[in-house]
């Protein structure tokens, strides 16, 4: 039996954690919890009191938030997407917190209004502000990616996974990477594992 619990859906920021595990080819169990409910029920709140999603549970260690569940799976049990030098791992960190400090709030005011606003009443300029904004963060990641297939040089790493992990809703969202070529090449590379298909199918 599977040691590693991960609770979410792969249509929430658990595919992060979901997609890390699959890539490192985890024997874990998925436990789908939603959040439209099940997130705020006494059971899942006993593991995660934010009643957020994901949470994680290895043995008598129980974790919440993507990145630190993502960084603590690879260093565990899949030490080839993190390496162990303190160099290459602070990089690993550090595209993390970029990618949810710089990337997601902008992307959320898209989501937002988009998938979760009536179309009647979606803020157009909050659209357009939130895009205008991304341009700025995207340039930064676009200039990173111009010598390198991924983030910390030739091999996929768990900053890629984390990065792509939180931009993938940039993809369902269709944005328009055509200022960021680079970005957008890499977040297809990204997308082309075998291990994103196999996270992808754990929404239907």
């Amino acid at each position: 039996m599977a040691s590693v619990k991960i609770y979410g859906t792969a249509g929430s920021r658990a595919f992060r954690s979901l997609w890390a595990a699959v890539e490192m080819q985890l024997d874990f169990e998925h436990v789908p919890t939603n959040f439209r409910g099940e997130n705020k029920e006494p059971e899942y709140l006993a593991i995660n009191p934010n009643g957020r999603i994901p949470a994680m549970v290895d043995g008598d260690l129980v974790l919440f938030e993507s990145m630190a569940i993502n960084l603590y799976l690879a260093k565990q049990y899949g030490p080839s997407l993190v390496a162990a030098d303190p160099a290459a791992e602070a990089k690993v960190v550090q595209w993390s917190v970029w990618g949810i400090s710089e990337i997601e709030p902008l992307q959320m005011q898209i989501v937002v209004q988009r998938f979760f606003t009536p179309k009647e009443q979606q803020d157009v300029g909050i659209i357009e502000q939130a895009t205008k904004g991304l341009q700025r963060p995207l340039a930064v990641l676009d200039s990173v990616l111009a010598d390198t297939p991924y983030l910390l040089g030739s091999e996929f790493s768990l900053a890629d996974v984390n990065v792509a992990g939180v931009m993938d809703l940039l993809s369902s969202l269709r944005f328009d990477f055509s200022a960021q070529p680079n970005v957008g090449l890499w977040l297809e590379r990204c997308q082309s594992r075998p291990s994103y298909a196999k996270t992808k199918a754990l929404a239907s």
